[in-house]
């Protein structure tokens, strides 16, 4: 299983193809990422590399933490994240985790927090009909009917009604690499990307080649 790399939203733009098409595009500052363990089947019972992103104060970490960061490099960092591998051989505390680990025209998963709406309504949070809003009308956002009144007399777990919206991890499957920007650690990928600017998204392999698009971006 491939390793994929943690990295900063910046916002969505977008780019024309050959054919003067618009193509919505989301900017992500990827990277750069340092390698900090290498998990083993032999003391940690699976194998995995665990990589970390975004520079940290040194009164934000605990003593244990600092010692476990130290090991890799002399910058603290913020983020941590592991990637399940089958084998750790090629890889080494340390070692520097780019953009130039993806491809144009690679497909790839992204996961990140979704925005938090606070508390919504039935219409916003599940997409509910709403009443008839002529005169004399009563229940124009109202949830109608939630269950029997008897027995069992009580409304079941997971009903859809009005409470938090937003703030859970989402993942987007098959975006496509569009652009990369080594110099600037810049992956453009097709699409949306949960989050809203400035947060953190994990940016790992989808392991399915895309066919490129159309036109060169």
């Amino acid at each position: 299983m491939s390793i994929g790399i943690l990295g900063k939203k910046l916002g969505m733009s977008q780019l024309f193809d050959d054919d003067g098409n618009a193509v919505p595009v989301t900017l992500i500052e990827a990277g750069p990422c340092r390698v900090t363990q290498l998990k083993t089947q032999s003391l940690d019972g699976y194998t995995a590399i665990q990589i970390g992103y975004g520079a940290s104060k040194d009164k934000h970490l605990t003593k244990p933490e600092k010692g476990h960061l130290l090991k890799s490099g002399e910058e603290f960092l913020k983020h941590l994240k592991e990637y399940r591998v089958e084998e750790t051989s090629s890889y080494e505390i340390g070692k520097e985790i780019t953009v130039t680990n993806f491809e144009v025209g690679q497909k790839v998963d992204i996961s990140g927090k979704s925005m938090g709406r606070g508390f919504s309504g039935y219409q916003k949070r599940h997409g509910f009909s709403r009443g008839p809003m002529s005169h004399g009308s009563k229940n124009h956002r109202a949830p109608g009917s939630t269950g029997a009144g008897t027995t069992p007399g009580r409304i079941y777990p997971g009903k859809r009604m009005a409470g938090r919206y937003g703030g859970k991890k989402i993942t987007t499957k098959g975006l496509l690499v569009v652009k990369i920007d080594d110099q600037k650690n810049l992956l453009v990928v097709k699409g949306s990307v949960p989050g809203k600017p400035g947060s953190i998204v994990n940016i790992k392999p989808n392991n399915v080649l895309a066919n490129k698009l159309g036109g060169q971006l």
